[in-house]
């Protein structure tokens, strides 16, 4: 880590930090500003081929590897196929290296890119959604309101599902996207059966979500579990296109509201696999059902944990006889790794990934001869490319470049685009074959700050108090002079499955934190025990005690603050949005005398009226873990506010809904302490579109206000 600080300290003042301008960012740049990203390209592999397109303006231009260039297709050329008025090339997706699919007004167009003719026109029902594809089987699935159907290419349409009670929600996603989970239809590999998702959503209660935008108001209830109270009950079915039938999976394990997560259907479409976790979420078994009739077959292993199991992976199989598959999981070593078991009977039969650092499978390459993966081995705030050869076992780097890299492989494994930047490094594009012999770089972005006033950056690390490195990133105000004292922002996230820390362009700095640098704020980030790709001991440690262990982490970066001579140790304020929204009010109340002034948005104030899948598995329900939910509810920690609080809330929030942040202002009112509040009334969880420029301005005026323009300690 010494090493990034230096690089920051020689580099940062010919690329990111400058004194001598005196350009700044709009609200709008800072909220909009895509001017002020890097320059990138949108590269796709052209189907099976190891060629690559990417779109210039009015033209689909197809590169090989080598960097044979050749303009494949023009707009102009399209328009006519299309019946369209295109100024620049559109959205397309490949779907072989010759056909291009591009969806347009409600249709989906198969276009040669050779011959330049249409090859196919397929119209979709209106009001659908959730639509997949089976190549195999040249069908269509998709949903309508709760029920699932499913079409050919001539477009008749079948019907999969009828349920008249709107508490049966068919084809679509389970469990609020947890797990993993990120949609309801699965496709056999041989397109001749559809398995989906069928939510049993009876039991549930609802909350009521205010519309103002109807003449006298009205309400739209949504199903909302909380922790501790009844959920939803999942079930899985097989639909046979053949023979019109489906069955249900015979799944015997734990209770009802056991869940059902990363459906995977083996290569030859015979059997599901699917990984069934308990509602404690601390006992996993990974089962093996017969397709065509549901029936369990077997149980391959299990898994338990004394905190949670958290299953966010299918099964990726190595050959087309489904023989061998791999699994992912960091409940056995510590990190997630990739480990390698028969199918037959689950036997494992080795570790791929034994490093101490988690990994992310990216391919296998179809000889199954050697595996892919993205590892945090080589540093926790970089993200690498490796390959490992299966058999022998032995690993090898791909990537060299410091940094965070984004990989695509071909389809053949035998070659990948390689996107990454670091601290100092806008951005770079490189092509290269997997044995790494032949690199070429394809773009080398410029510093979209150039002409900008922008702060130092800086990327390091402190102490916690269980001897991990905490990460994080400074901006120093432009124009700093390090004999004045300086207000600090925090901002803060926080929770499980974030990383805001990474040795990427400007250590992932939002365009806002440097718009507030430019300022006059010292503007900090640090991610605390929790957050990702740190390993299951680093994540775990909060568990039925979420904020406890976060805020001791965050102390320590402000002791490291306060070390520092142009920090105005009595001008610190604090932001997040939602689970750093429960974060800013946990701070401001847990340490009044640090934090002065905090804005929290979307803030879970007490897990009791958070969902299910989520608040359980960090917190237990709340008669499981009663002093956890006590210790941790900001409700208890109203009284205790001293400093400036400005709580913003979308009123029609559906993930943390609005009860909390009322609640929270109800208990300052009844002990009249006096906070600030603001609603948005269209907004969700985030404030998004125009509306977010309204939002960053009254975030940036409340720093402003009660933070910036009081007097400050300079001497």
């Amino acid at each position: 880590m010494k090493r990034i600080i230096l690089a920051s300290l020689i580099a940062l003042f010919a690329t990111v930090g400058t004194v001598a301008q005196d350009k700044v960012f709009t609200m709008e740049d800072a909220v909009f500003g895509y001017h002020l990203r890097p320059q990138s390209k949108y590269l796709v592999w052209q189907g099976s081929s190891n060629s690559y397109t990417y779109t210039e303006e009015k033209n689909l231009v197809s590169e090989d590897i080598k960097g044979v260039k050749k303009i494949l297709m023009t707009v102009d050329e399209l328009n006519p196929i299309l019946n369209s008025g295109f100024n620049t090339f559109p959205s397309y997706s490949w779907m072989d290296e010759n056909t291009l699919k591009i969806n347009y007004q409600g249709r989906e167009y198969r276009v040669d890119a050779i011959n330049k003719t249409l090859k196919n026109t397929v119209a979709f029902p209106e009001a659908i959604e959730n639509l997949t594809y089976s190549e195999a089987g040249k069908l269509y699935a998709y949903t309508v309101d709760n029920n699932l159907f499913y079409m050919n290419e001539q477009g008749d349409q079948f019907t999969v599902t009828d349920d008249k009670d709107k508490n049966i929600i068919n084809g679509q996603t389970v469990s609020r996207n947890e797990f993993g989970i990120n949609g309801g239809i699965f496709w056999s590999p041989d397109g001749k059966k559809l398995a989906f998702y069928r939510k049993d959503e009876s039991r549930v209660a609802t909350f009521p979500l205010l519309d103002i935008t109807t003449r006298t108001g009205s309400v739209r209830e949504i199903k909302y579990p909380m922790a501790g109270m009844a959920s939803e009950q999942i079930t899985l079915g097989v639909y046979d296109i053949a023979t019109k039938q489906t069955c249900f999976l015979n799944v015997a394990d734990f209770d009802r509201d056991r869940y059902l997560t990363n459906i995977t259907w083996s290569p030859l479409s015979d059997i599901i696999y699917v990984q069934v976790l308990n509602r404690g979420q601390d006992h996993l078994r990974l089962n093996k059902y017969e397709a065509s009739t549901g029936k369990f077959i077997a149980t391959l292993f299990e898994e338990k944990s004394d905190t949670y199991i958290e299953p966010q992976h299918p099964l990726r199989f190595l050959d087309a006889k489904g023989e061998q598959f791999i699994y992912t999981t960091n409940n056995r070593d510590g990190y997630f790794s990739l480990y390698l078991h028969n199918a037959a009977d689950g036997k494992l039969i080795k570790r791929l990934t034994p490093v101490n650092a988690d990994v992310q499978f990216v391919a296998a390459d179809r000889a199954g001869k050697n595996l892919y993966y993205l590892s945090a081995e080589v540093s926790p705030v970089e993200e690498h490319l490796f390959q490992v050869n299966i058999k022998t076992g032995k690993s090898v780097r791909l990537t060299s470049g410091e940094g965070w890299h984004r990989i695509s492989m071909s389809r053949d494994c035998s070659c990948f685009i390689d996107s990454y930047s670091s601290l100092n490094v806008p951005g770079i594009i490189e092509i290269s074959d997997a044995g790494r012999k032949n690199i070429r770089r394809i773009l080398e972005a410029k510093n979209p700050f150039s002409g900008y006033a922008v702060g130092e950056i800086t990327l390091g690390t402190v102490k916690s108090d269980d001897g991990y490195d905490l990460y994080y990133r400074l901006i120093k105000p432009a124009g700093f002079d390090s004999a004045r004292k300086y207000p600090v922002i925090t901002y803060v996230y926080g929770g499980p499955h974030s990383q805001l820390v990474r040795n990427n362009w400007t250590a992932s700095s939002g365009l806002w934190e440097i718009y507030m640098a430019q300022r006059g704020y010292v503007v900090f980030v640090m991610d605390n025990h929790g957050t990702g790709n740190r390993g299951r001991d680093f994540e775990n440690a909060i568990h039925r005690q979420c904020g406890q262990r976060e805020m001791a982490d965050q102390i320590k970066g402000i002791e490291f603050l306060k070390s520092k001579p142009w920090v105005d140790a009595d001008r610190i304020g604090v932001h997040g949005w939602s689970y750093g929204g429960f974060m800013t009010i946990s701070l401001i109340t847990n340490y009044p005398d640090i934090y002065k002034v905090a804005v929290a948005g979307g803030p879970v104030i007490d897990w009791k009226w958070y969902e299910v899948m989520y608040g359980e598995r960090y917190m237990d329900t709340p008669e499981e873990n009663p002093d956890g939910y006590s210790k941790t509810s900001l409700i208890n920690k109203a009284k205790d506010l001293k400093g400036k609080l400005l709580i913003c809330h979308g009123l029609v929030d559906p993930v943390v809904v609005i009860e909390h942040s009322l609640s929270f202002v109800r208990e300052c009112i009844k002990n009249n302490v006096q906070v600030d509040y603001f609603p948005y009334p269209l907004a969700e969880h985030n404030v998004g579109g125009k509306d977010r420029i309204h939002l960053k301005q009254k975030i940036t005026n409340y720093f402003d206000d009660y933070l910036k323009n009081v007097p400050d300690k300079t001497h």
